[in-house]
């Protein structure tokens, strides 16, 4: 058995995101990013396909984004408050992290465990970010979900996907925590 650690499931029974919208600077420097991300990589990831890459986007590349999600999301007929909806994701943040799911060939890894093993990358960040004391949040949107928008935006090649948009920043703000699940509810104790 491993030694327990209170710290860290005190961290996890307390930790919550931050609304993007909150999140100002000062965002993590390089320096600061990279055992984030060195962490981030500490997933499952059967095979050892490594099937997910990192894009970390600075203020220039996000309004370059939000410029293209208002072109985007016209050209595919969405409703004004929705594409502003997309556009404000990245004119209000200051750095994102974007975790992309790199499908690898294989016949022994199915498609689906690389999927899941990128999703474990995006909270393993999340969670690494908000163990460094830096605020964030986990968020993907239309604009990620679109082929165009993901070539010209992101420059992901064929068959890449956004798994996650990591925003990292400094809280202006606490909301009030939402409700939690109720655990009992959602469990089923098989026994025989």
């Amino acid at each position: 058995m491993t030694t327990p650690n209170p710290a860290a499931m005190e961290f996890f029974l307390t930790r919550r995101s931050r609304p993007p919208k909150v999140l100002r600077p000062p965002v993590p420097t390089e320096a600061e990013l990279l055992p984030i991300l060195t962490a981030a990589t500490r997933v499952p990831d059967h095979g050892k396909l490594e099937p997910w890459r990192f894009l970390v986007l600075e203020k220039p590349a996000l309004t370059r984004m939000a410029g293209l999600a208002r072109t985007r999301g016209a050209a595919m007929g969405l409703a004004p408050e929705r594409i502003e909806k997309g556009v404000a994701q990245f004119t209000d943040a200051d750095l994102i992290v974007a975790v992309v799911m790199v499908p690898r060939p294989t016949d022994k890894i199915p498609e689906l465990e690389q999927i899941l093993s990128a999703g474990a990358v995006c909270l393993t960040l999340l969670n690494a970010a908000l163990a460094s004391g830096w605020d964030a949040c986990w968020l993907t949107g239309w604009h990620v979900h679109d082929a165009a928008f993901a070539r010209e935006g992101l420059g992901l090649a064929a068959g890449e996907r956004v798994a996650g948009l990591i925003h990292i920043g400094t809280a202006a703000s606490v909301p009030p925590d939402r409700p939690r699940p109720d655990v009992g509810a959602i469990t089923t104790w098989v026994r025989d």
